[in-house]
């Protein structure tokens, strides 16, 4: 092992608790207020009304929550595992993340975001939590054109251009993406 790879180990075993430190902080200030504080101000989490068809959406409602938990859990370690940092603008990760289900879709947190609003309209009968969605939707979709996608292109360069060529923004490929693989399947 070089001294330059031993010294890059031993700056990620100190970066990585302070990266997972970091992450639980903005788990709880950015999902957390967006898929839960604002839908609970918005619902107090009480059910609505059923009618008999709900059966069915509620049921795909609660998967939706519990698939969206799922990868916001799975993206977070990635941050902090794989990119020793976190996604938080203000402490990024060293190295561009294109593991796990980065392979499939450049976004999966803003979609697991939206997948858990949706979720709680669909299992809480609030169909009110539908519109607040397009509105966070929107406000992702704006915030990955003008802000993280100039950010990261500036910071990885080639490699998050060779990336963003052949990964989705926003709807999953079927196969995963290998670095050095071309185009989009």
């Amino acid at each position: 092992m070089s001294t330059d790879a031993g010294a890059s180990e031993q700056d990620d075993d100190v970066r990585k608790p302070v990266a997972a430190v970091g992450s639980a902080v903005f788990f709880v200030a950015a999902p957390g207020v967006f898929a839960g504080v604002i839908p609970w101000l918005m619902t107090r989490w009480r059910v609505g009304h059923a009618l008999p068809f709900w059966t069915p959406l509620r049921v795909m409602g609660g998967a939706l929550i519990a698939l969206g938990a799922g990868v916001l859990i799975h993206s977070f370690a990635r941050f902090v595992g794989e990119g020793a940092g976190t996604p938080a603008p203000v402490a990024p990760t060293e190295r561009l993340v294109v593991g796990g289900l980065y392979r499939y879709v450049r976004n999966p947190m803003y979609l697991a975001v939206l997948a858990v609003i949706v979720g709680q309209a669909l299992l809480l009968g609030q169909l009110g939590l539908l519109p607040y969605a397009a509105v966070v939707a929107a406000a992702f979709a704006l915030f990955v054109h003008w802000y993280e996608e100039p950010t990261l292109a500036r910071s990885y360069g080639a490699e998050y251009a060779a990336y963003r060529r052949a990964v989705p923004a926003w709807w999953p490929r079927v196969r995963p993406w290998k670095p050095g693989e071309g185009g989009q399947t």
